[in-house]
């Protein structure tokens, strides 16, 4: 018996005693009434009180009053990282565990799809997907966990705005495209291809091969790479790479809130640990708007002022198109904004909105000296990947979306 099907049992049994107990409270408690002292008949049933640093968030909380909540943990297309960061939380994971049975988390506990794919849609309070949706497995996972939980939450820069997977989206000739540079041009693919005597058929990946043991099967590489509301509806959203250690304490107190006192849950859509102001006004540095005449990577400057904003040192930070949130800790370690939280609001296109910002601040208004196009190209030209710098993290969500072969191929 797996361990999903004995906790179902015991459940199912736990459930079964409390209706009985239930059924036989009125007489017991007309016994008890008739002999309890006068100052027990008016005694209050204790209340959690707010003494954490988070507000709301008691340590040792043990399990709520209407019983366990479920939750899935699913990784899409991503690094891991933020399967990591979840355990950020320290100490309170453990209250994670009081408040909750992990029914799904690929690299932590043993569920599996089956056991998903058994529960009563609904039957699963909070899903959690991290990583983009790169291939149909993802998919197929994306839309079940939806179809089984309450709540979804779109969690880490991949799952909000397709992140580094998102990337691919730039190769013209697609998923294809890519699998005959991988299985058959990179060095020791060619090489086992060569030394072997073998086609590139016979070592690319195939959705389905069958073995003497059965029928083996492989997730189909999707062309475009998509975020998780690209397929699925979803209530919130937990940007970062990876998010930060306030923002997963302000779901945890939003759902502690809701599972023992009852709160309401943020609005539908709420972006968990954003600020709405753009990332230069989270950051510390101070600007003076000074003209740019040359761009720089961090390693290329030998002495960075600490103090001064990256940008008037000529070094490409993207926090002027970033909403606020993350507490600016890559500007305070010298190293530039990459965008992982996303565009503030309104702004919908983040890589546009960033490279708008860097522009203005080349010499070419009236009293400044006169910069030509062939001069803004210069400087432009140090940037050798200009979309993947730009859009290192939001290619899903622009208004590119992706590149395509002449004829729209």
């Amino acid at each position: 018996m797996s361990w999903f099907s004995d906790w179902k049992e015991k459940r199912a049994k736990k459930k079964a005693e409390k209706a009985a107990t239930a059924a036989a409270a009125p007489a017991k408690k007309e016994a008890a009434a008739s002999s309890a002292p006068a100052a027990a008949k008016g005694a209050k049933a204790p209340e959690f009180i707010a003494d954490s640093p988070i507000d709301g968030y008691v340590p040792g909380l043990g399990a709520p009053p209407g019983g366990k909540i479920n939750i899935a943990i699913y990784w899409a297309a991503a690094c891991g990282g933020c399967d990591v960061s979840l355990l950020d939380t320290d100490e309170k994971v453990l209250n994670i565990g009081d408040m909750s049975n992990i029914l799904m988390w690929p690299i932590a506990t043993d569920g599996k799809e089956k056991d998903i794919e058994a529960l009563e849609d609904g039957e699963i309070t909070v899903a959690m997907i991290n990583g983009a949706i790169r291939n149909s497995e993802n998919e197929h996972m994306a839309r079940l966990l939806r179809k089984k939980s309450q709540i979804l939450v779109s969690y880490g820069a991949c799952a909000c705005l397709g992140g580094t997977p998102a990337l691919a989206n730039l190769v013209p000739g697609g998923v294809n495209e890519i699998k005959d540079y991988v299985y058959g041009v990179t060095p020791t693919s060619a090489n086992f291809i060569a030394d072997g005597g073998r086609k590139l058929e016979d070592v690319m990946p195939r959705p389905e091969y069958n073995a003497p043991e059965g029928t083996l099967t492989l997730p189909v590489l999707y062309d475009t790479v998509k975020t998780v509301d690209q397929v699925v509806d979803v209530d919130y959203y937990i940007p970062g790479c990876p998010p930060t250690q306030k923002s997963i304490a302000a779901l945890l107190d939003a759902l502690v809130g809701f599972v023992y006192r009852g709160e309401a849950l943020p609005p539908k859509g709420t972006t968990v640990g954003v600020i709405p102001k753009s990332l230069c006004e989270e950051c510390h540095r101070h600007k003076e708007n000074r003209r740019i005449t040359e761009v720089f990577e961090p390693h290329e400057v030998l002495n960075i002022d600490h103090d001064l904003c990256l940008l008037d040192q000529g070094i490409l930070c993207l926090g002027a198109g970033t909403i606020a949130g993350c507490g600016a800790p890559c500007t305070k370690a010298d190293q530039p904004c990459r965008g992982c939280y996303g565009p503030p609001k309104p702004v919908s296109e983040q890589g546009s909105s960033i490279f708008t910002a860097i522009a203005s601040l080349f010499p070419i208004e009236a009293n400044d000296a006169k910069m030509n196009e062939d001069d803004m190209d210069d400087i432009m030209s140090v940037i050798k990947d200009p979309l993947g710098y730009f859009y290192a993290f939001s290619m899903s969500k622009s208004l590119i979306k992706r590149a395509v072969n002449e004829g729209g191929q």
